[in-house]
């Protein structure tokens, strides 16, 4: 058994093939393009910020990505050296943009892992503090120290990226690794608008265990939108592993991950809905 999943059992054979026909993620990777309603996001953010409330486009995505994805399992899955596995937590990564002491851009990469009763709030928060931990030019995580250290010594790197690459592909890589890794992850999400570039479809990587890539781009305006409106939208470019769901688990998660982002309000209580769950059972008779 895996430290980060649970293999999957009782698939399908077709389901149970696809890994064997298409071995590799850049295999099995499918793009899809979408768009945020950006004049209803920016509308919300504004409001949330009026109440003293600090929302971003990141945490309302991941937030709404989540909320799905609790009520699409299948979308936390990934596959390993042919099988197929249920992740036993969920977390995104996304890359955080630095200056180094002399001024040169630097980059390193971030990991947040969330629980059923977070809210949009609760997730802002905590990707706001890890972007305050990181942001200094000085300092440096315990993934970019892992990675200094292979670096450290000439042909270190190759011998320890082939036995963290080989431990896990046979399911005995420490959940201490797995951790550290941004690589190992539920979602990577990467936000080019912050830097005003086009959105783009970002490959899934072969090493680790992320199944679904998220870019999101600068805005534009909508072609449906009407003289004399904002009509803004921010555009996604999404690549996906298809051997961890099937198309119509696919379309039902983008469903409720597209109406999610549409009313981002429903995103302030908990995810899991437990809360709405109580407040059906307490008037009940």
């Amino acid at each position: 058994m895996r430290a980060d999943g649970t293999r999957l059992r009782g698939l399908t054979p077709i389901v149970q093939a696809l890994p064997y026909i298409m071995p590799r993620r850049y295999d099995a990777q499918n793009w899809a393009s979408d768009m945020i309603d950006e004049d209803i996001v920016r509308a919300y953010i504004r409001q949330k910020r009026r109440e003293g409330r600090r929302v971003t486009h990141m945490s309302v995505l991941a937030a709404a990505y989540y909320k799905a994805a609790l009520e699409n399992p299948k979308l936390n899955c990934f596959v390993v050296n042919r099988r197929i596995y249920r992740r036993n937590h969920f977390c995104f990564s996304f890359v955080l943009l630095k200056k180094r002491a002399d001024g040169t851009p630097d980059e390193t990469a971030l990991k947040i892992f969330l629980r059923p009763d977070d809210t949009v709030f609760s997730i802002s928060e905590r990707v706001q503090e890890a972007i305050d931990r990181n942001s200094e030019a000085a300092h440096n995580n315990r993934t970019d120290r892992f990675a200094n250290f292979a670096f450290a010594v000439p042909g270190l790197a190759r011998v320890v990226f082939w036995l963290v690459y080989h431990l896990d592909l046979h399911g005995l890589l420490p959940r201490k690794i797995i951790d550290l890794s941004p690589f190992h992850t539920s979602l990577f999400i990467t936000n080019l608008a912050s830097i005003n570039t086009s959105c783009i479809h970002h490959h899934c990587y072969e090493f680790g265990t992320t199944s679904v890539f998220i870019c999101m781009g600068k805005p534009v305006r909508r072609p449906d939108a009407l003289p004399g409106e904002k009509g803004k939208a921010m555009p996604l470019g999404v690549v996906m592993d298809e051997r961890i769901a099937t198309g119509v688990e696919y379309s039902r998660f983008f469903a409720a991950f597209t109406r999610y982002l549409r009313m981002p309000e429903v995103l302030e209580s908990r995810l899991d809905g437990a809360q709405e769950l109580r407040a059906e059972a307490a008037v009940l008779p």
